[in-house]
């Protein structure tokens, strides 16, 4: 398995599939242009492994989001994957921050879900867990998806990863056989995905069962970011208080907050923006 894999698998006696994620250079693409403390880097970590899962689970076409907000000091998480496994993410956290644990982080926040896939998009929403967002998420698999699931995630500076399971709609499992492998998915750690991780972790974790590994899919790092998505965010601020800034500073500077790249703005380019009737052009040359 290379590093930044989903790899779907599945038990040959017991009506369970699952997934086994593996994120490593996208990872760190994301945390590039953050200053992240170690609990926010594990959160987030969490999360991106939680909705690459969470696409890889689903049959879609689109993207899916994971957001927390109205937490006591983690103000704002985005994580989005889109059906084809691109990855994008980012936290905004309070200044003063002095969260030691995932509960002192969120606090009451809530955790929403959205899928789009085109049409009118479908959001779950559910209380974070004071535990951690693996439950959380679990409790979004129950009552928006009703599928009963497992979820185990780990992050650090240079990984994340995790591994989901689910029991095949319309079909029953013995409790003691689920609660068997939920207890296998727990003993993951970090070190358990320093290098590849894949058929043979999924061998490791459930050694007393006949598993059978099918191909793995590769995740990615994309920005969606563009030079007209830029240009509507100073739409979005304004033709006066665009020209206030202009005449504090020479250009006005938009950072993205996904993938850090910096696109800047001058006295032209924010006359043309408010210029009525103007035809924009494509954001590349050919």
């Amino acid at each position: 398995m290379s590093a930044d894999s989903v790899t779907p698998f599945g038990f040959e006696y017991l009506p369970v599939r699952g997934f086994l994620i593996h994120l490593s250079r996208s990872w760190r693409r994301m945390l590039r242009d953050h200053e992240y403390g170690p609990l926010v880097v594990e959160t987030l970590g969490h999360a991106a492994a939680a909705t690459g899962l969470i696409a890889q689970s689903l049959k879609f076409d689109g993207a899916i989001t994971l957001q927390i907000q109205g937490g006591a000091e983690l103000q704002m998480l985005v994580m989005q994957c889109t059906s084809d496994l691109e990855l994008r993410g980012m936290a905004v956290v309070e200044a003063a921050s002095a969260a030691t644990d995932f509960q002192g982080l969120t606090g009451k926040a809530r955790c929403a879900v959205t899928v789009d896939a085109g049409q009118r998009p479908y959001q779950g929403i559910v209380e974070i867990d004071e535990s951690s967002l693996a439950v959380s998420l679990e409790r979004y698999f129950e009552r928006s998806v009703q599928v009963p699931s497992h979820l185990a995630l780990v992050a650090n500076d240079t990984i994340a990863g995790g591994v989901l399971l689910q029991q095949v709609p319309g079909e029953s499992i013995d409790e003691d056989d689920w609660n068997r492998l939920h207890f296998l998915a727990e003993t993951l750690a970090d070190k358990d995905f320093e290098g590849d991780a894949g058929i043979q972790l999924i061998g490791k974790l459930f050694a007393e069962d006949d598993v059978r590994v099918y191909r793995e899919r590769a995740v990615s790092f994309a920005c969606r970011c563009s030079a007209r998505r830029a240009e509507d965010v100073l739409k979005m601020l304004g033709e006066e208080e665009a020209r206030a800034a202009l005449r504090e500073q020479s250009g006005i500077e938009i950072i993205c907050e996904y993938c850090g790249r910096k696109r800047n703005f001058d006295s032209v380019d924010v006359e043309r923006l408010f210029v009525d009737n103007v035809v924009l052009g494509p954001d590349s040359v050919q």
